[in-house]
């Protein structure tokens, strides 16, 4: 009951939030957060350490970009095109990735996900270096345009929640289960009859779709898609947040995408403004020291809150 209240809560805050504060910052932190649930369902839930979901969130974003942009195709069909390459591509990495595990799995995802990172700045459609500028945001079912902020808001935010639910029933039903079995002791799994590669692969070109999602809606908030999205350190920032909010816990991950877009998009406004204050000059360069201070975040968390923020407090809680 308590934990149906706080969604609620959450949900209210959500639906109240364009009319106090930005909407495309809160609609960039949303896709995030979707981003981070995602691959969370992956480390989380199945144990599998992916270092090369940017390859399906930036993608996606490239692609829905390019559709929206050049073939002029409706933005619910942009999304779902985006969604398809992720979970086609999460398909022949994971295919590719789940023979081995550990470090391994984890290198392999990356190698594989930075072949990918070389194709797109190679790409003609992508605009390399430049990426893939003026994406329109079009309309909704051709009668709902996407061009109002405040519309856009609530779109965005439907799709994520309706995401999130995709993930808690995922995780609560007996594929879940299974999931978290595996995750435990899939030597024990096995010995119970589960095909356990089978149920890895399709809890990876889940969490690659989902991805996906993040990325091609990104791309129609933000107008437009780069290099860095497909980069590998987009990955790492997707597993920074999972870890600070909490891996394996359903809300951690929100919080951590929260913690750390807002940190990258208002270091520098507060550092500006505690120079202003103190008249001490070192603190404009707070801004340039977005990286020192999630890394500083980091470590924090590993050293005083090792299940992330969310972890600690149901761990206190219960």
């Amino acid at each position: 009951m308590l934990r149906q209240l706080g969604y609620a809560g959450v949900l209210i805050g959500a639906v109240l939030a364009p009319f106090f504060l930005y909407p495309v910052l809160l609609m960039k932190i949303m896709c995030f957060a979707l981003f981070a649930c995602a691959f969370n369902l992956l480390i989380g839930f199945t144990g599998l350490l992916s270092f090369g979901h940017a390859a399906f969130f930036g993608g996606a974003a490239y692609i829905a970009g390019h559709a929206l942009k050049v073939w002029g195709v409706p933005t619910e069909l942009g999304l779902v095109l985006g969604v398809a390459y992720a979970a086609a591509m999460g398909f022949v990495v994971g295919k590719l990735a789940i023979r081995r595990q550990g470090i391994y799995f984890t290198m392999i995802t990356m190698a594989l996900s930075q072949m990918i990172f070389f194709v797109f700045l190679q790409a003609p459609f992508t605009g390399g270096e430049d990426g893939l500028q003026s994406i329109p945001r079009g309309t909704l079912l051709g009668s709902i345009d996407l061009k109002n902020d405040l519309t856009l808001y609530f779109v965005v935010l439907g799709i994520v929640v309706l995401s999130f639910l995709l993930v808690v029933r995922i995780i609560h039903s007996p594929f879940g289960q299974v999931l978290k079995a595996v995750r435990e002791n899939e030597a024990r799994a096995i010995s119970l009859g589960y095909d356990t590669d089978r149920y890895k692969l399709l809890a990876f070109v889940l969490s690659a779709a989902l991805a996906g999602l993040a990325g091609s809606t990104k791309a129609v908030v933000l107008g437009f898609g780069t290099l860095t999205d497909v980069h590998w350190s987009m990955s790492g920032l997707v597993v920074l947040m999972t870890l600070v909010g909490g891996m394996g816990t359903l809300f951690g991950p929100v919080v951590g995408a929260i913690i750390i877009i807002v940190l990258e998009n208002k270091l520098g406004d507060l550092g500006t403004w505690l120079a202003k204050v103190s008249h001490v000059e070192w603190f404009n360069t707070i801004g340039e020291s977005v990286t020192m201070v999630t890394g500083l975040i980091f470590v924090v968390c590993v050293l005083a809150f090792r299940r992330g923020i969310i972890g600690e407090l149901v761990a206190r809680l219960r």
